[in-house]
């Protein structure tokens, strides 16, 4: 008999199982060396990439991403730490609304070294009405009773009892002397500073007395003839009128009516860090004075304050009605308060017209002086 022919459909199989198999295998090897380059180039394009360019392209590593506060801040000092020379001087910080709420959170770190920028301020916060519905009239009360009544008691204030001057001062520029306060150890070590400003005053004694008694003192007066001058030993004399503003640099100096600058570009010329007392008469003018030392924190750097202030109309540049200018000036003597200044003097002047914003009313007069110490004061 003759032998049993297998099927041929066995065979074909058989064999398109082979060749399936060859071309996976070869498909597999192809990938695998066609991925190894790639790799191998990636890896060595990543080493030779800057870091900067590698963390824009590739992002942070997981895990290893550090707040800027830490990776940023010198450590256990909590300034920030000096930046290479390739990098940027300005850190961001990223800050949740509850933290950019705490005391000293900030946007922006500076580099150590440069001087960390103030907060600018634009406008005084007005206090609240005086009445549930504005009244001048009662704006009026609360502006006069707070500007009669001493906030702290000061039992010695006589200047003239520092030096042998017998002549009487014409006004009372008084100034806390107590022991508790430092202008008087001041005034007797000789380290004591007084700022005078004034338009055009004869009225000089107190910084004679001053400066008699080992004061340093200068006097800001725009109607004297020399630019700076030392009358006496630590008594001088500037050209110069102190206002909220400092003049604009594209107006030429010679067309200017007098030279004025603010206070603390004064400072700064000057080289002077502190004023132990501030005097001011400055006709109308030191509301928006005082409101610049506020905005700026220049009151900061003074330790009494002896203003006149006038009543008897808004003052320069101040804008609104009576109502309105009542509660500025308010809000201005109550920044005063914030600023840990407490009013310890009080002199209402009945020389002068018995006028409360071009009215007879309300039994004021139209000029007071004022004293506060800074009850922080070192």
């Amino acid at each position: 008999m003759l032998p049993k022919e297998k099927p041929l459909w066995k065979g074909f199989a058989f064999r398109l199982c082979l060749l399936s198999a060859a071309l996976l295998l070869c498909l597999q090897l192809g990938l695998r060396r066609s991925w190894a380059p790639e790799e191998k180039t990636g890896a060595a394009a990543a080493r030779a990439l800057p870091a900067r360019d590698l963390e824009r392209r590739l992002g942070p590593a997981r895990g290893s991403r550090k707040s800027g506060a830490e990776a940023h801040l010198e450590p256990g000092t909590g300034r920030p730490e000096a930046a290479p020379a390739s990098r940027r001087r300005v850190t961001y910080l990223r800050s949740s609304r509850r933290r950019s709420s705490e005391p000293g959170a900030c946007c922006t770190l500076q580099p150590p070294g440069s001087s960390r920028r103030k907060t600018v301020r634009w406008h005084v916060d007005l206090q609240p009405w005086a009445s549930p519905t504005p009244s001048l009239n009662y704006e009026a009360l609360r502006f006069l009773k707070y500007i009669t009544s001493s906030q702290i008691t000061c039992e010695h204030m006589n200047v003239n009892s520092l030096t042998d001057n017998s002549e009487t001062i014409k006004k009372p520029w008084s100034i806390c002397l107590d022991d508790r306060f430092s202008l008087v150890h001041r005034i007797k070590s000789k380290q004591c500073r007084l700022y005078s400003l004034g338009l055009g005053s004869d009225d000089n004694q107190f910084e004679i007395s001053m400066a008699s008694s080992g004061c340093e003192v200068h006097r800001f007066d725009p109607s004297i003839k020399s630019a700076h001058v030392q009358e006496r030993q630590h008594l001088w004399y500037h050209r110069l009128s102190i206002d909220w503003r400092d003049p604009n640099p594209a107006i030429a100096v010679h067309k200017l009516r007098s030279n004025t600058k603010k206070l603390g570009t004064i400072l700064n010329e000057f080289g002077h860090q502190k004023i132990d007392v501030l005097k001011a008469d400055m006709e109308s003018a030191e509301w928006k004075i005082l409101e610049n030392l506020i905005l700026e924190d220049i009151v900061q750097q003074i330790g009494q304050l002896v203003f006149e202030v006038h009543i008897h109309w808004p003052g320069f540049e101040v804008s609104g009605n009576d109502t309105m200018v009542v509660r500025y000036w308010y809000s201005l003597l109550k920044e005063l308060e914030l600023k840990d200044f407490r009013l310890f003097h009080t002199y209402k002047d009945l020389s002068k017209p018995q006028m409360f914003l071009k009215k007879e009313a309300f039994n004021a007069s139209s000029c007071y002086t004022l004293s506060w110490v800074n009850t922080k004061w070192k």
